[in-house]
């Protein structure tokens, strides 16, 4: 299938980007959660969230690969089935780990939603298929704006494959090593220069706030590519973020 960049709406540079949904612990919403996703929609946000797969090659809306830091329970996301995540309650709140599926029902296109596929390669290679053929799934027939993103480009290029009419892009960084202990050095500098961008047809960038001076960056907005960036976690750093990104993936305060 070929295929040619799809804009980003303009819905995604209108309005602040709730990080893995508007999350907060004290209230009972943790992250990228049903509670969280119902509040961030409540207050007008659009939603960020995380996509990992299950055992049985679903999409669930979980950031980590492993279940310890947000669940009472341990061990890869991978080795549940959906059912089973479905069970496991979210730690700080009252409800399981949700399917991708059951978000989408729940935006039902009210606010615009920031889809970002975790890689599923170990080392941001071509090892992919199961997750993007779930979203691709997932993704048929939904009417509201969305756009999906990855670290990993091989994910972004074989979704592309897959779907033709959604907005695809490039979840960036600068790759340091302290931050991708486990990816080999000349990945890291390979995709530091987001040489992929046109490849993979995407239209944006998702970009690490505390890099957003980078080369690589200021080259694709010379193009008017859109730049939208994470995770902005106060009002101080969201006025130094807009100076060059276009919008802002934000946390922890009211954006």
């Amino acid at each position: 299938m070929t295929r040619s960049p799809i804009p980003l709406p303009e819905s995604f540079l209108t309005r602040p980007i709730a990080h893995r949904a508007l999350h907060d612990l004290t209230a009972g919403r943790p992250e990228n959660s049903r509670a969280a996703i119902y509040a961030a929609m409540e207050a007008g946000y659009g939603i960020e969230v995380d996509l990992q797969l299950s055992k049985d090659a679903q999409a669930m809306v979980f950031h980590d690969y492993d279940l310890r830091r947000l669940t009472d329970q341990k061990g890869p996301i991978q080795q549940r089935t959906s059912v089973e995540l479905g069970g496991i309650a979210l730690a700080h709140g009252d409800e399981g780990i949700p399917t991708f599926e059951e978000v989408l029902q729940i935006v039902s296109g009210r606010v615009p939603l920031l889809v970002e596929m975790k890689d599923q390669d170990g080392a941001m290679g071509p090892r992919t298929g199961p997750l993007e053929k779930a979203v691709a799934k997932a993704l048929s027939g939904y009417q509201g704006d969305v756009a999906i993103m990855s670290f990993n480009p091989h994910s972004v290029a074989t979704l592309g494959t897959l779907v033709s009419d959604r907005t695809l892009g490039l979840t960036t960084e600068a790759f340091l090593e302290k931050d991708n202990p486990l990816l080999p050095a000349a990945t890291r500098r390979y995709l530091r220069d987001i040489p992929d961008f046109d490849r993979v047809n995407a239209s944006f960038i998702s970009h690490d706030i505390h890099d957003l001076r980078s080369p690589a960056v200021a080259k694709l907005k010379a193009r008017n590519v859109p730049v939208l960036c994470w995770t902005v976690k106060s009002k101080a750093d969201e006025i130094e973020a807009r100076k060059i990104a276009d919008n802002i993936t934000f946390e922890g305060y009211a954006a």
